[in-house]
């Protein structure tokens, strides 16, 4: 019914004295948030709908993805502060509680939540003892509504960087 795209974050900055929401991407992050966002488009996954976190390395991960899939049209776009300090389960309400009329959506966020949701979605699958890295894409197929979704099978991953 639906595909639901997860997106963690692109490689981050840790400058002294800036508070963990306000943290930048690296030069390499803002690559591959392209790189992602190339991907995204080249594999017809486009959002209709993007949640995600309002924490500085999101928002600019998701500008860098935005202007690769613009051609292919404006999501919605929804900054979620449960996606920067929520757990899996959070995560999961707020999927289920988009709309039916969305075919794809882009969530954007963390570690470790993004991961467990995906685990959650999707228990069966060989996942990175790590987690999601950064830049790292996992694409979920759902065969329910959005609001009873519990499960969707992994059809894709894919770390994204950029060409050196």
């Amino acid at each position: 019914m639906g595909t639901l795209v997860l997106l963690r974050h692109a490689k981050a900055d840790r400058p002294n004295g800036v508070a963990d929401i306000d943290r930048p991407l690296t030069e390499r992050g803002h690559a591959d948030s392209a790189a992602a966002g190339a991907w995204l488009l080249k594999n017809g996954y486009v959002p209709g709908l993007v949640l995600c976190s309002p924490a500085k390395r999101t928002r600019q991960t998701w500008h860098s993805v935005a202007v690769a899939v613009a051609s292919s049209g404006a999501p919605h776009v929804r900054y979620e502060r449960a996606i920067y300090d929520g757990n899996a389960e959070e995560l999961l309400k707020l999927v289920q509680s988009i709309t039916e009329d969305v075919e794809t959506v882009v969530l954007i966020g963390h570690n470790p939540s993004i991961s467990y949701l995906s685990e959650l979605l999707d228990a069966e699958s060989e996942a990175d003892s790590d987690g999601l890295r950064t830049g790292g894409i996992v694409v979920h197929q759902a065969d329910s509504p959005w609001s009873s979704l519990t499960q969707a099978p992994r059809v894709a991953t894919h770390t994204a960087r950029a060409a050196a």
